[in-house]
Order: C-alpha cells, then sequence, then structure tokens
C-alpha cells in the first residue's frame, strides 16, 4: 500500500486533506484553519513531495523526515500543512483496519471527557460575558469556563481600562463558587502585571492560567508560575519536541497545552501527552476553533492519561467557513464528550462542504 494522491480542499479559511493509496484507501484529515492558502500551497510543495510513494504506515518516520528534510524552514506553515496530511493519513489507517484512531495511537483510556466553554473575545463587557457563559452552562451543562483577560500581545494593556480585574470579580460573582473559571492572557502581560493578576484570581479561586506572558520568554512564565499557588498553562503556540521538553522538565507550567493543529498532527501532540504523563503533569490540549479538530482532539484525550481535566470547547462560533464541514458532529451532552467509536475519525465529509471548497492534487 502505497500513497498516490494527496488533494486539498480549501475553503476560505480552512483547508482539508484527502489522502488515497494505490489499494483505493482514503482518509480525510485537517490542516490548521487561518491564512489556509499559505497552508495548502506550503503543503503541495514542502509536505507532499516527502508521503508521496511511501507506505501510510511509516506516518511517524514521515513526519520526522518532512521535518529533517525541510530543516530550513520549520516555521508554523509547514506544522499547519503536516497536520493536514498526517490526520487523513491516520483516518486511512482507520478505515484500512477498522479501529478507531485512539486504538492506533495507545489505546482507549476513557470513554467521556469533561469540557470548558471557552470564550474568543475581548471586545464584549464583563457583564455580558457572564450572561453568555451562563446561557451556554445552562444549555449544555458546561461546569467551567475560560474567558480572556488582558490584550493578545498586549504589553500590559488591557482590551479596556480595568477590564481583566472587573471581568474576574463578575464572572465568579455571577457563576458562583462551584464554577471553575480560567482566564487566558495570551502572552498580554509582563511576569510583573501577570503576578498582580494572578494573585487577585487566587482570591477568586480560578482554575488556571493561561499564557500569561510571551509564549517565547519561558523565564517569565516561570517566574509567574513560581509566585502563583493556582495553576499556570501554556504551549498552544509551540511545535517544538524540545522546547516541550524544557517547558515540562523545568515546571515552566503547571498544564501543558499542544494544539494538534500547530504542532504537526496528533502523533507529536500525543508525544507530549506522554511527557506530561510520564512527568505527572496534567496536558490540555488547545483547540479554539470549531472544526475536525475538535474530533482529533476527542482521540488524542482518549488516548493519553494526562488529559484527566477539562479539555477545551469553542464558546459560539463568529466563523460559517468553520461549520458544516463533517457529520456526525460531537456533542456536548452535560459538559461532556463521548468519544467517537467508529472506525478513523468517525466521520465522513459533507457533500455541501467538498462542492463549495477548491480541489487541488499532489499525485505520483
Amino acid at each position: 500500500m502505497k500513497i498516490t494522491q494527496i488533494e486539498t480542499l480549501l475553503a476560505e479559511q480552512l483547508a482539508v486533506v484527502r489522502v488515497r493509496t494505490d489499494d483505493g484507501a482514503e482518509g480525510i484529515g485537517q490542516t490548521a484553519p487561518f491564512q489556509a492558502p499559505i497552508t495548502v500551497e506550503t503543503l503541495h510543495r514542502m509536505v507532499a513531495p516527502v508521503f508521496l510513494g511511501q507506505s501510510p504506515w511509516d506516518v511517524t518516520m514521515l513526519v520526522d523526515e518532512c521535518l529533517r528534510r525541510n530543516y530550513k524552514f520549520t516555521g508554523t506553515f509547514q506544522y499547519r500543512a503536516l497536520c493536514g496530511v498526517e490526520t487523513a493519513i491516520w483516518d486511512l489507517l482507520g478505515q484500512v483496519t477498522g479501529q478507531p484512531v485512539y486504538n492506533l495511537i495507545g489505546g482507549k483510556v476513557r470513554d467521556q471527557y469533561p469540557v470548558y466553554a471557552s470564550s474568543m473575545d475581548r471586545d464584549i463587557s464583563p457583564e455580558d460575558e457572564a450572561i453568555r457563559v451562563a446561557d451556554a452552562a445552562s444549555q449544555y451543562g458546561f461546569r467551567a469556563a475560560k474567558v480572556r483577560v488582558a490584550n493578545a500581545m498586549g504589553r500590559d494593556v488591557d482590551a479596556a481600562p480595568g477590564r481583566s480585574e472587573r471581568l474576574i470579580m463578575v464572572m465568579r460573582e455571577a457563576l458562583g463558587d462551584d464554577f471553575d473559571l480560567m482566564a487566558d492572557a495570551n502572552s498580554g502581560f509582563s511576569a510583573h502585571r501577570a503576578i498582580q493578576i494572578g494573585r487577585l484570581m487566587e482570591v477568586y479561586d480560578c482554575y488556571f492560567f493561561e499564557e500569561p506572558c510571551n509564549f517565547l520568554d519561558l523565564d517569565s512564565t516561570a517566574q509567574v508560575s513560581a509566585a502563583l499557588d493556582i495553576p499556570v498553562a501554556g504551549g498552544e503556540q509551540d511545535n517544538s519536541l524540545h522546547q516541550f521538553a524544557r517547558m515540562i522538565d523545568e515546571r515552566v507550567v503547571d498544564i501543558v497545552q499542544p494544539d494538534i493543529g500547530y504542532i504537526g498532527g496528533v502523533g507529536r501532540a500525543k508525544q507530549v501527552a506522554d511527557m506530561a504523563h510520564r512527568a505527572g503533569m496534567p496536558c490540555t490540549l488547545h483547540c479554539a476553533n470549531q472544526s475536525m479538530l475538535q474530533v482529533f482532539t476527542a482521540h488524542v484525550v482518549a488516548s493519553s492519561p494526562a488529559c484527566y481535566q477539562y479539555q477545551e470547547y469553542r464558546l459560539g462560533e463568529h466563523f460559517p467557513w468553520a461549520q458544516e464541514i463533517y457529520e456526525p458532529a460531537l456533542e456536548v451532552v452535560d459538559g461532556m464528550i463521548t468519544v467517537p467509536d467508529r472506525p478513523g475519525w468517525g466521520i465522513h465529509l459533507l457533500p455541501e462542504f467538498i462542492q463549495r471548497a477548491q480541489s487541488r492534487v499532489s499525485a505520483l
């Protein structure tokens, strides 16, 4: 069995990938969303040539070989493109063996897992945010939510003056003491300012503080982690396994957060989750968009002992192009997601998506 064709289906800011073999097997995957046309170009120019003509069973080796061969270009677009091809191959292998992907990457350790409602917005008032989260909790049974403090890469400037402090206080007052609250600064604070906000979060019994400082500045993040009693989380932007090893070994963070789309696929995300498990550290995968990445995340969570805490689930959806891609969609019931048990990812593409997407093929 050899890979003979790699197809991308591009629809605005999202690209689905189909991989086919010489014996007629097929699997579907997806790249990380946003700037998808650049990712597609990278995929066909730099990634597809490494995989064409090779056995899909060698997927882990081929990912490493792609990174080795393109060592001068190990930026985010190569990893985003790798995710598309790699996830399609795992689906293909699941289809030919009749097994869910989680059985191929380690076996199932849980059937269900809890999710938190993840807000993406900073242009919403604390009062309106509390109402929105409370409504979602009532509808889907969420027992936890993450809100956005600071401003992304904000250098200690809030999205609105005093918003971070007020948001934490209003959310706790509105949702009660039994609801778990997280806050994400998206690299927005210096260590000093992050510690100030973190101490307020301690007063209001928050669950974790995500990416308080510039994600490249591990020393500042480690300083915040050492100063606070609540856990500090991070890792969504990172794609180097060596960087993750340092973050875990040196306890730069208390919760590690790889993103399948940014790190290059489920295999590499699973490696991080396994590192965390060996170190006794929880892993909460970053998954901020409603797309096939939520399904990939479900399979990694199902097979990873370290993924025992809440996992991320996007609250609301502002991007129509990220909807109506596949079925059956994952459902949140009583704050939980049940892992699909069908072969591969357990999903198929909707004909409407295939019709509206732009196809491009690399083949032998």
